[in-house]
């Protein structure tokens, strides 16, 4: 496999039990799920009750802990947006997921759009925003420059053809525009720790696995550049609970707890926390 180096085997924990390979890309320095699913048969490794984006329940530990750190998230997330806003305040959520996020940026004048896959997702999405989310074609039929700001919160990893989407965001930015991009970073002492355990590898729905060369080399292709990276410090706990469950077949929150304090500690002189923000602009 031509520039390419085999990295870890993990397995499907949560739908198919099928196992996979990451790659590393020597190009830009991500890791590949190998072999990726068709396009075809990709939307069946979302299809089960516990995809917790694609629902609102609220069965278990961990989809509390979840939705409790979502609500604090959507706060921070807000704040961060509206460090960018212009006159127009024009949103694109891409994967937006059941629309919390664009619920409670739409309270907050944002004049919002999103992009979502998931049929039973953006059903309850479009309730929550009086039908303001599409399906991914629409992304093809938005103007050139409509956005002020464009965000992928744990989105980027799960999209084919990883390039054209990169170059799609570009072309429906305002000159001046941001893309926020939230991803989960595999150099983080968490990974590390949990290695073909880590929750946040989540084969093959995840495609990609990043860190910040990575995303600074994507975005670089287009003529864009990461200005800021910020530490999104709760993702260690609740990735941490579930890399418990796949490891141990139970969660043991304390434990849990423990590694993804120690993660977020270390991520303190590293700069490599469980997940990273970047703020990204035209160069």
């Amino acid at each position: 496999m031509r520039n390419k180096s085999f990295h870890l085997k993990v397995k499907d924990y949560s739908v198919s039990k099928e196992s996979f390979e990451l790659i590393k890309n020597s190009e830009y320095g991500f890791l590949e799920t190998i072999p990726q699913p068709s396009l075809e048969k990709l939307p069946d490794y979302y299809k089960s009750e516990d995809y917790i984006s694609h629902t609102d329940s609220q069965r278990n530990l961990f989809e509390k802990v979840y939705h409790l750190i979502r609500q604090i998230s959507l706060k921070k997330k807000l704040n961060l947006v509206n460090s960018f806003s212009s006159k127009e305040k024009k949103l694109l959520d891409v994967g937006c997921g059941t629309g919390d996020f664009l619920q409670t940026a739409k309270q907050n004048n944002w004049k919002v759009f999103g992009i979502e896959p998931n049929e039973q997702a953006r059903e309850i999405a479009n309730k929550k925003t009086h039908d303001a989310v599409f399906e991914t074609e629409q992304l093809s039929k938005f103007e050139t420059s409509s956005f002020d700001v464009i965000t992928l919160w744990h989105v980027l990893e799960h999209l084919p053809n990883l390039e054209d989407h990169i170059s799609i965001f570009k072309k429906l930015l305002k000159p001046d525009g941001t893309l926020i991009i939230a991803v989960p970073n595999y150099k983080s002492y968490d990974a590390k720790h949990y290695k073909e355990f880590w929750a946040a590898y989540d084969v093959p729905r995840h495609l990609w696995h990043f860190d910040k060369t990575s995303i600074s080399k994507l975005v670089l292709k287009v003529s864009m550049e990461v200005l800021k990276i910020k530490p999104m410090l709760f993702d260690a706990f609740y990735v941490s609970l579930l890399s418990e469950k796949y490891k141990h077949g139970k969660m043991k929150p304390i434990k849990a707890f423990y590694i993804g304090l120690l993660s977020n500690l270390k991520a303190i002189r590293s700069k490599e926390a469980s997940s990273l923000i970047y703020i990204i602009k035209n160069s």
